[in-house]
């Protein structure tokens, strides 16, 4: 059961859009020389074009969007730290294909093979990383999986970390965006994913320079992310994201020819985007929104805060409208909570129809009050009655 707070209902200026306009403008051909292909605005998920979004394919290196996800995920929950040391095992090192060239026993920060993954698509950093996280592969991926399903991608199935052929292991553009538009609510990301070159062991006579696989990043204005793939079944893809002024768009190709085509057809779309687009941000990550009670924590009551960037997207030169802002939580809600825990929704609509819904989160940690604190409390409760 859930109740809505009309109190914190506002009205918010935007410039008005309808469904029909992006549905119209998805039939333009962007990219017709790739076996599928997507294009969405970051904040809101708007769908701006599309192409067979939902046809399953081999993301071979795009793998490692996830598992970059998942790192910066356990580096957002403090359960790992960007200066701690990862240890690259036999199995890791053995990882045949684009590689870092870890040694067997090798030890990197994790910031370090952040690099290797992100800028140079590292099998060997990727494995690493995944058994440092999760223990084994297997456990990884079994994570991998779960995070795909948590966040409604019914069309992909990871049988690895790294992207490198396996029966079985596919995944969409749609989902591909998806996985992105999660991954680039962490804004560290693009720290690694936006570095064209750099430098390995630079304090070593084993000194390896990096170079981005993604081309665009040096040659597309506002790109910084996110990451290519190459195998032969899957040939060229390619996840990428720009942001110019207030507005990040991601595009995603399968199955290009070339990687002149693949990049051709990415530029496009960025080009189409931001030439008939433009984004107006509500809010930030991590913005407060709300407060809510919380029964027998130590706290009485908690920060809601957003758990992603929130805007409102629009064609060029529309007129503007106003919007109604909502929001709604759960009930009942007992201490103790995580920070992170979902905990509400903010909803925005125009005319009554929702073009924004995201959720709220907790702020920090709630621990459960012990005993004396809520004998206190409801002593003082009590007084207050009588």
């Amino acid at each position: 059961m859930k109740r809505i707070l009309t109190g914190l209902t506002a009205l918010i200026m935007l410039i008005t859009i309808t469904p029909s306009v992006f549905a119209k403008e998805r039939t333009t051909q962007l990219a017709d020389n790739a076996k599928s292909a997507i294009l969405i605005e970051r904040d809101t998920g708007k769908i701006l074009y599309e192409k067979n979004s939902n046809e399953k394919l081999p993301p071979a290196s795009m793998t490692k969007i996830m598992t970059m996800l998942l790192i910066m995920e356990a580096l957002d929950k403090g359960q790992i730290k960007m200066d701690e040391k990862v240890r690259t095992s036999e199995y890791a090192a053995s990882m045949g294909g684009s590689q870092i060239f870890l040694e067997v026993g090798e030890e990197m920060t994790v910031e370090e093979m952040l690099k290797g993954i992100a800028i140079a698509s590292g099998n060997d950093a990727s494995m690493a990383m995944a058994e440092h996280i999760a223990g084994s592969e297997e456990d990884f991926v079994n994570r991998m999986n779960e995070k795909a399903k948590e966040l409604g991608l019914k069309n992909t199935r990871f049988q690895n970390p790294t992207g490198l052929p396996e029966k079985d292991h596919v995944s969409t553009a749609h989902d591909m965006s998806i996985m992105s538009k999660e991954l680039l609510k962490y804004e560290g990301i693009t720290k690694f994913t936006g570095t064209y070159e750099d430098y390995l062991r630079e304090d070593s006579d084993k000194k390896f320079w990096l170079v981005n696989t993604n081309r665009l990043v040096k040659f597309y204005p506002g790109v910084d992310g996110v990451k290519t793939g190459f195998t032969n079944e899957a040939k060229y893809c390619l996840t990428a994201t720009a942001k110019k002024g207030n507005m990040r768009v991601i595009a995603v190709v399968f199955g290009a020819s070339t990687p002149k085509d693949r990049n051709a057809q990415i530029s496009k779309m960025l080009d189409y985007a931001f030439s008939q687009y433009e984004t107006h941000p509500l809010f930030k990550r991590n913005e407060v929104v709300s407060k809510m009670k919380i029964s027998k924590g130590r706290e009485k009551e908690i920060n809601l805060v957003t758990s992603e960037p929130i805007s409102i997207l629009t064609k060029k030169g529309e007129d503007i409208k106003n919007i109604k802002q909502e929001v709604v939580m759960k009930q009942n809600l007992l201490a103790p909570l995580k920070q992170g825990d979902e905990i509400g929704k903010l909803i925005l609509k125009k005319d009554n129809k929702v073009v924004v819904e995201s959720p709220l989160v907790t702020e920090k940690d709630v621990a459960s009050a012990n005993w004396w604190s809520l004998f206190k409390r409801v002593f003082a409760d009590f007084t207050k009655a009588g």
